[in-house]
């Protein structure tokens, strides 16, 4: 898991670093004189591009759903299987009721380490029933779990995204079932 946690720390300042350089190449535009980066943008709005863009994939119908408390259904849009040997859950935790409510502390899972960094769906398990085998939520080397933290309370109608990232199970296992303390469980398929 160390040699994991090094790649998933390298791809971090990787990301942070190509994120400074755009931030860098735009702030150092010239005057507004030249219109060429207008022609170009609107060339790309046109485009027939195979890529939904993020709120594209929004509106498509999740591919699991858990409903929790007071109104909190958690929805998954992808279930997406990386060449690193791990998978990544990304969607919405929803607020579907009348008041605010408080995030459930049980999400965060009952171990020390993982509880200690704060509010989080640390405790959020994938059970493959074919290879009878429970993952749990990756962490890295301090005992941060990868998945969305910070979540405390969610006002009424309100949708956090959020992510989860588990071990991969063998390849030949398709159809997993997402488990969260609180919530119902529901089968999800793993693409890729």
């Amino acid at each position: 898991m160390s040699m994991w946690t090094a790649r998933v720390r390298r791809g971090a300042v990787v990301l942070a670093l190509a994120g400074s350089l755009a931030l860098g190449a735009t702030g150092c535009g010239g005057g507004g004189e030249d219109k060429k980066p207008e022609a170009q943008a609107s060339n790309a709005k046109q485009s027939n591009g195979s890529e939904p863009s993020a709120q594209e994939q929004k509106a498509q119908a999740p591919v699991a759903e858990l409903r929790g408390p007071d109104g909190l259904l958690l929805q998954i849009f992808s279930a997406q299987r990386d060449s690193g040997g791990f998978v990544t859950l990304n969607g919405d935790l929803k607020n579907d009721g009348a008041k605010s409510t408080v995030i459930p502390s049980r999400l965060s899972g009952d171990e020390t380490e993982v509880i200690k960094h704060g509010q989080s769906l640390g405790g959020a398990t994938l059970v493959d029933s074919q290879g009878k085998k429970r993952y749990y939520v990756l962490r890295d080397t301090d005992g941060r779990p990868l998945t969305t933290t910070g979540l405390t309370t969610i006002d009424s109608g309100q949708t956090i995204p959020v992510f989860m990232q588990f071990p991969a199970p063998p390849a030949s296992t398709t159809e997993v079932t997402l488990q969260l303390p609180t919530f119902s469980s529901a089968t999800v398929k793993i693409s890729g």
